[in-house]
């Protein structure tokens, strides 16, 4: 298979990032790709390192945080592989997913996103009365974001904002009440909103071919994939500042802001993988990459807050 730029697409290695073995267990982590989960549970953690200047935190609280986050992921994106069943099938390069590929059916891959978001809600019952009553606001946008490529270029900020959820819940869950300021978790939820967004973009660059013969909406189906850089960079920007301003909001210190930095030049380097010719390195990008940023810049608030 090659990328609409005529090169070699990546897909294989990308879609071949699954755990070997046939075991139930192991059919539904994959249905999900459950290691990516490191793309964004650490700025939930983030979320709970900072919200742990202003209230007391347990290992409890933790627990039930990182609970909360994974089940909520494994319900969407379980979710999406049921609804996106059909399109999978048509795509070589998500042809051999678990569902399209009859690894699993459409019965059992169900019950597992009724399980996972039952689980979702019992941890935010555990946590506190306002992320018991949230959390179904959070299932009901991260469950809408697979319906929008079939009608907006711009699903990959709705899946931002799905994610953007991770840090302001893992906030509240310690704290049970909005920050002070109040502007700070929205840039911290603007900061990853940005952040993943971009990274959609650049991951989907591979499909933009795809989706112009079968009717689906991207940012590179639409505005090319030239554009479609430049859109993701500006998210990126963003994304530095956004989380730049969060640091003041919370009274940061400068590990913060030395994360920040780190951050920054990170995702100066995942762009360098790419060009609007070039997919070859775009594995590298999404999946190193994007997990090493979010690990690295929980380690530098984490330092920040050890120090404090």
């Amino acid at each position: 298979m090659t990328s609409s730029a005529g090169g070699p697409t990546p897909a294989a290695a990308r879609e071949g990032q699954t755990l070997r073995g046939q075991s139930v267990l192991l059919r539904h982590a994959n249905l999900v790709r459950l290691p990516h989960t490191v793309f964004a549970l650490p700025f939930a953690l983030v979320g709970v390192v900072l919200a742990s200047y202003v209230a007391p935190i347990t290992i409890g609280d933790v627990i039930w945080v990182v609970i909360a986050f994974t089940s909520a992921r494994f319900a969407a994106m379980g979710f999406n592989r049921i609804v996106d069943r059909e399109i999978d099938a048509r795509n070589p390069r998500t042809r051999s997913r678990e569902i399209p590929s009859g690894t699993m059916g459409v019965r059992e891959a169900s019950v597992a996103v009724v399980i996972a978001s039952l689980v979702f809600l019992a941890a935010a019952w555990q946590l506190n009365r306002l992320c018991l009553m949230l959390a179904p606001l959070a299932l009901a946008w991260v469950f809408f974001y697979s319906y929008t490529k079939r009608f907006t270029s711009w699903s990959h900020i709705v899946l931002g904002v799905g994610l953007s959820i991770a840090p302001v819940g893992g906030y509240l869950a310690i704290t049970g009440h909005w920050s002070n300021p109040w502007w700070m978790l929205i840039a911290l939820a603007i900061a990853v909103a940005t952040w993943v967004g971009g990274f959609d973009i650049l991951y989907s660059l591979q499909d933009a071919t795809f989706d112009r013969e079968n009717g689906l909406y991207s940012v590179p189906s639409t505005f090319g994939e030239a554009n479609a850089l430049g859109i993701a960079r500006a998210l990126h920007l963003t994304t530095v500042a956004a989380l730049a301003i969060a640091g003041l909001g919370a009274g940061a210190g400068v590990f913060y802001f030395a994360g920040v930095l780190v951050a920054a030049v990170l995702l100066l380097y995942e762009h360098s993988l790419v060009s609007a010719d070039d997919f070859s390195r775009l594995d590298a990008a999404f999946f190193t990459m994007n997990g090493v940023i979010s690990i690295v810049f929980l380690g530098f608030v984490l330092a920040e807050r050890l120090l404090r």
